[in-house]
């Protein structure tokens, strides 16, 4: 099945999902995720008009940005404080902020170039120690600090619950987000607490994320089929 078809199907399943749950679905952001996925697939991808896409690995994204100008990268992968400057310069959006040396050097960077970011928050959200992310008690204390580094706007919340075939325990991990994004508005700690984001389904459950208030959904392998190695 080609690309266009994949990404028609799993807008219609978005429409179909949110519908279902009384929700809107100009709501719900479709991230292709394309890591170690070629320039080739990213453009059969912009064709079928899906111009929103993420990487995980700060050199393939750089090389691909280079080549690819009518499109928008996220990064969700780990970020290491290092590679920062190169983050701040290329992505529209960086969804793993989890410490605060991370959002400081992001915040660096960004004063040289004059540009504003937007980011998430990354949430540790079922306590997988294979998983990177702050811990959901301490989510709060990172964004209150993140509020006085000015170049950066944290819109919302993203996390990777720790992978299961039954997707109900996985809703409770999505449900438990959505409730720490809450707590978290009422406290006025994100950048529009009217419109908070959340970063969570991937391929194999976005479904369940949808139901229990994602924005942004990180497809891969539904999209682009299997991860070249």
């Amino acid at each position: 099945m080609s690309i266009r078809k994949n990404i028609q199907n799993i807008r219609e399943a978005i429409t179909e999902t949110a519908i279902a749950c009384n929700r809107d679905p100009a709501t719900i952001k479709l991230l292709a995720v394309s890591k170690r996925h070629s320039i080739e697939s990213i453009q059969e991808a912009i064709a079928a008009e899906q111009f929103l896409f993420g990487e995980n690995y700060i050199q393939e994204a750089q090389g691909k940005r280079e080549r690819i100008s009518n499109a928008n990268f996220h990064f969700i992968g780990h970020l290491q404080s290092n590679k920062a400057k190169v983050a701040a310069e290329i992505f529209s959006m960086v969804e793993t902020v989890d410490r605060i040396k991370l959002a400081n050097a992001l915040n660096k960077h960004l004063e040289k170039l004059e540009k504003k970011l937007d980011i998430l928050v990354q949430v540790n959200i079922g306590y997988d120690q294979n998983k990177s992310g702050v811990a959901p008690e301490q989510t709060q204390a990172l964004l209150e600090k993140i509020q006085s580094l000015p170049q950066l706007r944290a819109k919302g919340l993203m996390t990777i619950p720790p992978f299961s075939t039954n997707l109900e325990e996985t809703r409770v991990h999505f449900k438990n987000l959505r409730k720490l994004s809450q707590k978290c508005a009422t406290k006025n700690l994100f950048f529009d607490n009217n419109n908070v984001e959340l970063s969570m389904g991937m391929s194999h459950d976005y479904t369940v994320a949808i139901e229990e208030g994602s924005t942004f959904i990180r497809v891969g392998t539904a999209i682009f089929g299997t991860r070249p190695v």
